[in-house]
């Protein structure tokens, strides 16, 4: 039977096919190297939880050492530095009135009784508080010598109490003058003794004689 004019032969319809399957083929491969190829944008969050479980991991091992090294405290800003243990820091509260027994002062290696009848090498006036209890303490000897003494020493009282009410020099004069003296709330200690008065601010105190 004649085949009707236009018609494609069997042999057209078979080249057809053929560029048909080449063209999706062409089409299916590109894709699919698109997708292997492909770089994501972002990390995952799986990848992503490794460097962040470090950085959380090395911040804490800095904060560790930090705190054993004492330059910080978790809600504290960096430590000052350490300052030597005992009595001899900052101003503390006047204590309860007592007798005075004894005048030391270290660093010029006096270590005497202390006379309430003025006599012996120093005595304390009575008409002044006791050395410890709020106002000026008096105390003087002609036998002292105080030249020395330099500010920031130590004077120690020990007391009747059982208490060693512990002094640190604020200003040296000469001769008996040591400028004003009194302050509500405070126990000072002025000290005479030949050409030199000391004053001193109580700045500590310790159990014992």
């Amino acid at each position: 039977m004649p085949r009707a004019s236009g018609e494609p032969s069997s042999g057209g319809w078979g080249k057809v096919a053929a560029v048909l399957t080449v063209v999706l083929l062409a089409v299916g491969i590109g894709a699919l190297l698109r997708t292997e190829g492909a770089k994501p944008v972002a990390p995952a969050a799986d990848d992503a939880l490794p460097s962040r479980a470090l950085g959380l991991s090395d911040h804490r091992r800095l904060v560790r050492q930090l705190e054993e090294s004492g330059e910080h405290r978790p809600g504290q800003g960096a430590r000052s530095p350490r300052t030597a243990a005992g009595p001899l820091r900052g101003v503390t509260h006047p204590l309860r009135p007592a007798a005075p027994l004894r005048l030391r002062i270290p660093g010029l290696g006096i270590d005497v009784p202390l006379a309430a009848d003025g006599h012996g090498e120093a005595s304390w006036d009575e008409a002044s508080p006791a050395p410890g209890a709020e106002g000026t303490a008096v105390i003087s000897g002609s036998g002292l010598r105080l030249a020395g003494l330099q500010r920031g020493r130590t004077i120690e009282i020990p007391r009747a109490d059982s208490r060693t009410a512990v002094f640190t020099v604020v200003r040296i004069s000469p001769g008996e003058a040591t400028g004003r003296e009194d302050r509500a709330g405070r126990a000072q200690l002025r000290l005479v003794g030949g050409e030199t008065a000391v004053l001193a601010r109580l700045t500590g105190q310790r159990r014992g004689r």
